[in-house]
């Protein structure tokens, strides 16, 4: 693999909620310089990120009820159309994880289509985040079978703010589900090259980390 193809694979991360300005030019500058594919950031900042990367091709995404997912369809709409309209290139939202696991599909597909159609509407990228920590691996299926009808261009693992990040046998066991259909993005827990490359090697096409430079470093070690 070259090396921009691994950068191209990057959504390079500041979730932190204490992060300041100053803190977000240093790291888009970061990503100006490894040439990812995203920033990663919560929703407030994506102005002045999107102001920050003016000129270059790295997308600006926002991340939408984070991270707990405990906001009603209606409001994630609503922060989903600010985030686009501030700027964002793309979305990665929470699902209702409650739901879930009380096995309300019904209402996660509802969700779903909600939010990947005021994306798809945007010509805006839609990743889905499930948050694995907190479900079985029938649930992660059944909740990418619901993607595999709904089609958002991504599902993602984690949001790193859980009890565990990304798995290997997640990546897979999604990857299966849905195919060619949807994408997979492993996030959380990913801080060196040996772990990324086995999270693509499972059928990871977008890495979310705030450790981009260490992954590189390993890379370059190769």
């Amino acid at each position: 693999m070259k090396k921009e193809e691994l950068t191209g694979m990057f959504d390079h991360t500041l979730l932190k909620p204490y992060a300041t300005d100053q803190e977000f030019e240093k790291f888009c500058n970061e990503a100006k310089e490894m040439k990812v594919k995203m920033v990663a950031i919560n929703s407030v900042p994506v102005k002045l990120c999107k102001k920050l990367l003016k000129g270059s091709p790295i997308h600006v995404g926002a991340a939408i009820s984070f991270p707990f997912g405990q906001t009603t369809i209606e409001m994630k709409i609503a922060e989903t159309k600010q985030a686009i309209k501030d700027g964002a290139d793309e979305i990665d939202y929470v699902i209702n994880i409650s739901k879930a696991k009380m096995h309300d599909w019904d209402y996660i597909e509802q969700e779903m289509k909600s939010t990947v159609d005021v994306c798809n509407q945007n010509n805006v990228i839609s990743k889905v985040i499930f948050e694995n920590c907190y479900l079985t691996k029938d649930e992660i299926k059944k909740l990418a079978e619901i993607a595999k009808k709904i089609k958002p261009n991504y599902i993602k693992i984690s949001t790193g703010f859980g009890t565990y990040g990304t798995l290997v046998e997640d990546v897979a066991l999604m990857k299966s589900v849905v195919g060619d259909k949807v994408q997979v993005k492993a996030a959380g827990g990913i801080r060196d090259y040996q772990t990324c490359l086995k999270m693509i090697e499972a059928g990871a096409t977008r890495i979310g980390t705030s450790h981009s430079k260490v992954i590189l470093d390993g890379y370059e070690k190769v």
